[in-house]
């Protein structure tokens, strides 16, 4: 009983404790300068506790709620309040805003911000009415090479943010596919790159991920008020205005004001191929090819972009427009040949506009309900009656817009739930002290009491949310069943109550799977072939294949799938082949490069190919054919294929050492192999420090600079249900002086005293430390607030990127904690994984191929390829170069770009030896038999070291490294990098 008494006294200490930091200073406004007024008007609390494990989540309320409580206390959009101000008349900016006022795109008076890093501007307005009022923004989006994404605002109204989304305000470019397509030798088209057609745009405020079907209205009430807009994105703004939203009526309703008299339409159909838009508002919506015999054009056996790409045209507010000619003024219907089979059972939703507005509310967010294959869709109301629309003679438009507006109820529920799993979590570690006894007896009904009944209340909120979800959808699909199962895990969990204290790890698998839910439910994917505009009376022409035709294209398409488009087996000895394991895009892309510049400038006649699958590498070069070069390797590649001297030395040419400097010292480790080097680095990552700004300054804590600061950091996340991030072993190891290997590369030397003192650094961190030993998703807990500081690599920032726009401005990046040296530098080393190219040992063109290496990896041709690249797929295909030169080019932000290079400068790859390849899974056992097990740390390691020399022993000798009584023949000379690189002094400050 003295043990239940102390672990609650512990939990109702944590709670006071997290009390005290939620009530403590608030951050203030988003960039705000320092000694700009109005800091500490802002008061958005970041932390909260809600449980007495102290479990924290976001204070931040979402807009439904706010906007249910702004109608409740008598705000109405029933006003005739409209305001609107010039964009050059700002009240106030940051110290760093760069603003000019001047001429632009042929405006006059035009307010011109050139953005650079955190910045903000401020309007002041006057309102006589008040009232809910919409914010609608005339501007124009920089157009050059280096701004490509949307303007990212937080939005604040009188100094805070007044709900959640408001955080994450996007206006959009407009952009083009460059059409017809080019085609390749096999006659193949090649997918379009989208070029920036972005003009002057009038658009309102969205909440970024499309979760509601009308843009964010705002209260205003009668006096004086500020809106500030705080981002990183340049812009021109003409002006911004404020007034009452427009409401729009059912179809049955606007369908009786529209004409009754008008004449019945004589014209024929309109066809509108979805692949030639007028606009579409993210340049990675790309065209795709559909082998279906139905679809237009349709070239038998050839790839050809005919089609809208469902897939990629499924979140936020991705938006595609078209413009089409009326021959007559009149009543039309309005259908289209879509794909929406996908996602089993899931229904898709678009909001749907005629001419810039949503005709009626029907068309709000539109259902297509899941069926397989292609079907002609009329928009119609449920009994299938098509709606009409009447349309003026002349230029019309029709756009269609990713909502998830009729699923964002049950989105937010499925968080609620994730919180509810996390907080169970946290009461149970407060009970057992994180402590798994076997020995321990339970009782939860007097140990923890209404523990059981929360439970209950989960699984019961779970089904109803389930119920709700299948309502929406139409029908069960995969999420409302994977809501059933974990419904079933919870009751399973209950039938042996006394037992989950020892399953408590099952939370948090729980929590992964409705976080899976959460983002399965956030695609909403519907590809497009054609749209049809038919004048009423009339029937649409065919928009699905028939029997005969899907018959004949079935055994078409057949047999065209025996035809490769890339035949490995014939190397041609008239140009320098290369293979690339990457999708069809990168190698179209290279492709076009090399035939724009390489070609023109060497001669050397290039044909790139696809590689499907590293293993038809191996294959292929045991049969004799390989490729002259190969790029997108994984970074042990080409150490094998050197062991068995199959791979060409880069050292042997004679200007390898110029070419060396392109790189950081520790990129070239994995590729040394007995004096030489055979791999060059193509692509790498960086292990860097991600952190939540709100959160560390609203508990008053700075970001760590050593480990040593971050273990004094923990106890206070810790006190506030908070922790970090798991971390690997190679900071630990290569930051306190410790080698993997001997010089020679016979054994491992983490049997030195620096190699037991790093281990039992990195197993201290989760028996001393209490850092978490697994994290189903940092992503997730990120964005929540409970892991508010943690490391990983630059996925990770592309994921915030794109999927956590709410947290625009509140996150950053910094490099990993380090251990301070004598000379007082703090040592950073970490890896990060890495992708390579080669030249292969058979080629017969081994200049050419060094031409080519020299040429692709170069500053210019990476940093086009990597700006092609991300034009093309979106921010999520980022080209992480190896080129520091180009790398710098590419658009990251200023105050990331700082944090990345200094990491740079510290990055160093472990070297391969041969049967390096067991180390990582014999570390990864001592890990687990001293974390896990309790077995003491030296006693762990010593275990491991011996099965890591045996196998490291067995493949020297098989390699002829040494003999049969473990004497070295002959040294691997293994490089060792002990300084920091110079090369990226030039971008940042040591």
């Amino acid at each position: 009983m003295e043990l239940k008494t102390l672990l609650r006294t512990r939990a109702w200490i944590a709670t006071l404790t997290a009390l005290v930091f939620v009530l403590g200073p608030t951050l203030p406004g988003l960039a705000d300068n320092a000694n700009s007024k109005g800091t500490g008007e802002k008061s958005a609390k970041t932390i909260g506790t809600n449980n007495e494990a102290g479990e924290t989540r976001s204070a931040d309320p979402y807009y439904f709620e706010v906007l249910e409580r702004w109608k409740q206390s008598g705000a109405t959009t029933q006003h005739s309040g409209s305001i609107t101000i010039p964009g050059s008349q700002l009240a106030a900016k940051s110290g760093n805003a760069d603003i000019t006022v001047g001429a632009y795109n042929g405006k006059n008076g035009i307010m011109i911000w050139n953005a650079q890093g955190n910045e903000w501007i401020e309007y002041e307005l006057a309102v006589e009415n008040g009232g809910l009022y919409q914010i609608e923004l005339a501007y124009h989006p920089f157009v050059d090479s280096k701004h490509r994404k949307p303007i990212a605002w937080n939005v604040s109204l009188d100094g805070s943010n007044p709900f959640l989304e408001s955080k994450s305000v996007q206006l959009f470019r407009h952009w083009k596919d460059k059409l017809p397509a080019r085609k390749d030798d096999n006659g193949d088209e090649i997918r379009p790159m989208a070029e920036d057609i972005s003009g002057w745009i009038t658009d309102s405020f969205r909440d970024l991920g499309g979760a509601y079907e009308d843009p964010l209205l705002w209260y205003l009430t009668p006096g004086k008020h500020k809106i500030r807009l705080a981002g990183s994105d340049p812009v021109a703004i003409e002006s911004i205005s404020f007034k009452a939203p427009v409401e729009t009526q059912n179809y049955k309703t606007v369908r009786s004001g529209l004409p009754s008299d008008a004449p019945p339409v004589y014209a024929g159909p309109i066809v509108i191929e979805a692949e030639q838009v007028q606009w579409k508002n993210d340049s990675s919506i790309p065209l795709t090819y559909d082998n279906d015999i139905a679809s237009v054009p349709y070239v038998r056996g050839k790839i050809t972009y005919n089609t809208i790409d469902g897939q990629r045209w499924s979140t936020g507010n991705q938006e595609v427009s078209w413009s089409f000619e009326v021959p007559e003024t009149g009543y039309y219907k309005i259908g289209m040949r879509a794909q929406q089979s996908f996602l089993s059972n899931r229904s898709s939703f678009r909001s749907i506009t005629v001419n810039g507005k949503v005709p009626f509310s029907e068309l709000k967010a539109y259902r297509f309900l899941y069926a397989s294959g292609w079907k002609g869709i009329t928009l119609g109301d449920e009994e299938g009656k098509p709606y009409e629309f009447y349309l003026q003679k002349g230029t019309n438009t029709i756009s269609m817009r990713v909502t998830q507006a009729p699923l964002k109820a049950v989105i937010i529920e499925l968080e609620k739930s994730i919180a509810e799993l996390k907080k169970l979590a946290a009461d149970l570690k407060a009970l057992t002290g994180g402590v798994d006894d076997k020995d321990r007896t339970w009782n939860m009904e007097k140990d923890l009491p209404g523990f059981l009944e929360e439970m209950t209340g989960l699984g019961d909120n779970l089904d109803a949310v389930r119920i709700r979800l299948e309502t929406v959808n139409g029908r069960p699909d995969a999420v409302s069943q994977g809501i059933v199962t974990i419904v079933q895990d919870i009751q399973s969990l209950l039938k042996d109550k006394n037992e989950i204290p020892y399953e408590a790890g099952r939370f948090v698998t729980l929590q992964g799977k409705v976080g899976d839910l959460i983002k399965q439910l956030s695609s909403q994917p519907l590809q497009l072939d054609r749209l049809f505009v038919v004048p009423v009376g009339q029937d649409f022409p065919r928009m699905e294949a028939t029997f005969t035709q899907k018959i004949q294209g079935a055994f078409v398409n057949f047999f065209y799938s025996f035809m490769p488009k890339e035949d490995l087996n014939k190397i041609q000895d008239d140009v320098l082949n290369v293979w690339v394991l990457r999708g069809r895009d990168y190698v179209n892309l290279l492709q076009d490069l090399a035939n724009e510049s390489f070609t023109p400038q060497t001669g050397i006649k290039v044909k790139v190919n696809l590689l499907p699958d590293a293993g038809l590498l191996v294959l292929m070069n045991a049969a004799g054919i390989a490729p002259d070069v190969a790029l997108g390797l994984s970074q042990d590649l080409p150490f094998e294929y050197a062991l068995r001297n199959g791979i060409y030395d880069l050292k042997q040419f004679p200007d390898f050492d110029t070419i060396y400097q392109r790189f950081a010292p520790g990129s070239w480790t994995p590729f040394y192999y007995n004096g030489g080097y055979f791999g060059m680095p193509e692509t790498q990552t960086f292990q860097m420090m991600y952190y939540r700004k709100d959160i560390l300054q609203n508990m008053g804590l700075n970001l760590p600079d050593t480990w040593d600061e971050l273990y004094k950091m923990l106890p206070v996340l810790q006190q506030n249900g908070m922790n970090i991030t798991p971390v690997g072993h190679i900071p630990f190891f290569l930051q306190n002086g410790a080698d993997y290997f001997a010089e020679d590369g016979s054994k491992t030397t983490l049997g030195s005293e620096k190699g037991f003192d790093s281990f039992k650094k990195w197993t201290d961190l989760y028996n001393k430390y209490a850092v978490d030993r697994s994290l189903s998703s940092f992503y997730q807990h990120f964005r929540d607030g409970t892991i508010p500081l943690g490391i990983a690599d630059l996925g990770m920032y592309i994921e915030l990127t794109v999927a956590a726009p709410e947290l625009n401005g509140w996150w950053g990046v910094a490099p990993i904690p380090g251990v301070r040296q004598d000379d007082g530098t703090v040592a950073r080393w970490m890896g990060g994984g890495m992708q390579s190219s080669a030249i292969f040992k058979q080629t017969k063109k081994p200049q050419e191929s060094w031409e080519f290496l020299k040429w692709w990896t170069s500053p210019e041709v990476q940093e086009r390829y990597g700006t092609d690249l991300e034009t093309l797929n979106g921010v999520s295909f980022r080209w992480n170069t190896s080129n520091i030169d180009a790398f710098v080019k590419l658009p990251w932000k200023d105050d990331d770009l700082k944090a990345i290079m200094e990491q740079w400068r510290w990055f160093r790859e472990i070297p391969n030896v041969p049967g390096s390849y067991f180390m990582e899974r014999e570390l990864q056992n001592a890990w687990n038999r001293t974390v896990v097990d309790g077995i003491n740390y030296r006693t762990s390691l010593e275990t491991a070291i011996v099965d890591i020399d045996r196998e490291i022993q067995r493949k020297m000798q098989e390699f002829h490294f040494i003999d049969t009584n473990g004497q070295v023949l002959k040294s691997l000379q293994l490089p060792r990098i002990t300084k920091p690189w110079e090369g990226v002094d030039k971008y940042v400050k040591k």
